[in-house]
């Protein structure tokens, strides 16, 4: 399988720096990864993995649970938010709620008892999103569960998701980490993404990387 070369991305990070403007806001590395030669209406050719980085993805992700009794101390105690199944019905009936929901926070996690509730409640407004509780990601969690690990790793957990467009898109740092780190995390989504596409870089396009307010630079692959 092809490697790609850290040199390679520690220069093009540098390139970024070099013709970013100084912001009043700290900007996002955007990884783009463009796929070619996958007919994607095969599900062995759709791509959808999670992937634990081994340093930020460049912004704090905000987590909500979806629990009953046995979850509720230790689920507000620990994500940036905490839904008892009493409550679902108000979100079941209030659509504007549910999407403002779905779109304040990142990852939901379900408890895995009372899932048929957490799906019949917010799976109209999470599916479509592509952030209903994901067993893959590992956010169904048992009634006794203790969430901190879990949080903590979908702290630095991305999702690379290529089911309809041939494109992936997500964030890989942000510009006050170090550089060795940034590239740490291109080439472990990179690792990943060729390993599950059944031609590797044949079946990469190009790759480009870009800050919030630059243009991209590309990638070698």
């Amino acid at each position: 399988m092809s490697q790609m070369d850290e040199k390679d991305i520690l220069e093009a990070i540098k390139k970024l720096k070099e013709g970013s403007n100084k912001r009043n806001f700290t900007q996002t590395y955007d990884l783009i990864i463009n796929l070619k030669g996958l007919d994607l209406k095969k599900p062995e050719n759709q791509l959808d993995l999670f992937i634990t980085l081994h340093h930020s993805k460049g912004r704090e992700g905000r987590i909500c649970a979806l629990v009953g009794s046995e979850l509720i101390d230790e689920a507000r105690k620990t994500c940036e938010k905490a839904i008892h199944q009493d409550e679902f019905e108000k979100y079941a009936n209030d659509k504007k709620a549910a999407k403002k929901l779905a779109d304040e926070y990142d990852f939901f996690i379900a408890q895995a008892n009372i899932m048929p509730k957490v799906a019949s409640a917010f799976g109209k407004v999470l599916g479509p999103k592509k952030k209903m509780p994901n067993p893959k990601a590992g956010c169904v969690v048992p009634p006794k569960a203790n969430l901190k690990p879990l949080h903590d790793k979908l702290q630095k957990t991305v999702r690379a998701y290529a089911k309809e467009k041939p494109i992936i898109q997500l964030a890989v740092g942000n510009e006050k980490m170090a550089d060795k780190e940034v590239a740490d995390n291109i080439m472990n989504i990179m690792n990943n993404v060729l390993h599950h596409v059944p031609n590797e870089k044949n079946n990469i396009k190009e790759v480009l990387l870009k800050l919030t307010m630059t243009k991209p630079v590309p990638l070698k692959v």
